[in-house]
């Protein structure tokens, strides 16, 4: 059984993300944090379609919590492992640096940066064994160009795209591919404070991106069509 992993795959991109990769059958763990009901919402929609999935409950952003629910799923799942990954979970804390205060930085950082250690650190070994594998991580434009009140999401979204690109050098020999989406605006529940007429006037295609159409792209890199590329960082966000 092929299994794949969607942190924050409870709503918006992550259920997407996590409702194409059952559509590709994969058993897919779906991973959430607060949000249990819309997390059972995925799942159940998933099973719906005819798809497998398991909830998968963790804080990304606490290394201890990764690791004592990584470790449970691998006792009860004795011979299997992990073989897609999807570094999905992020928070925005907007605010101009001037008057950031640490927490907000703090928070933004650890959860995009200690998620992506801690959890590819605990799948990677299953993936290497395996010699095949395959990690996206999910950035952001905001970590390619940077966005004003964004220093720290800008500052978390950068650091995964050059370990994205670092990473993608030391496993490419065992076949594990290491790729990054930087999604722009997509319509989700993360935008849903953004002023979309007005920022669509910025976008060159002239409308949000949809959460499926980040999904097609994470489909295709996770599949045997898409085995030589790795450590690239693909923009989908409509020109901007």
């Amino acid at each position: 059984m092929n299994y794949a992993l969607v942190t924050g795959g409870s709503r918006g991109i992550g259920r997407a993300i996590a409702e194409r990769l059952a559509q590709d059958d994969y058993t897919v763990l779906i991973n959430y944090h607060h949000n249990e009901t819309a997390a059972a919402e995925t799942l159940q929609a998933i099973q719906a379609a005819g798809g497998q999935a398991e909830l998968l409950p963790f804080d990304v952003a606490d290394g201890k919590s990764i690791e004592t629910a990584l470790t449970a799923w691998d006792a009860a799942h004795e011979g299997e492992h992990i073989s897609v990954l999807v570094n999905n979970a992020g928070i925005r804390r907007d605010e101009l640096l001037v008057f950031m205060n640490e927490q907000e930085w703090h928070d933004v950082l650890h959860t995009t940066t200690e998620g992506f250690y801690y959890t590819t650190h605990h799948v990677l070994s299953g993936m290497l064994r395996a010699r095949k594998g395959r990690i996206v991580n999910i950035t952001s434009v905001s970590g390619v160009s940077g966005m004003p009140g964004q220093t720290n999401y800008s500052a978390a979204k950068a650091a995964l795209i050059g370990a994205t690109k670092a990473l993608s050098k030391e496993v490419a020999a065992r076949k594990v591919t290491v790729n990054a989406i930087a999604p722009g605006f997509i319509r989700t529940d993360m935008t849903a404070d953004i002023n979309e007429a007005e920022m669509k006037k910025t976008i060159p295609m002239g409308r949000f991106g949809q959460p499926e159409e980040v999904a097609a792209l994470v489909s295709f890199l996770c599949s045997d069509e898409a085995s030589y590329i790795t450590g690239q960082v693909i923009t989908i966000a409509g020109g901007l």
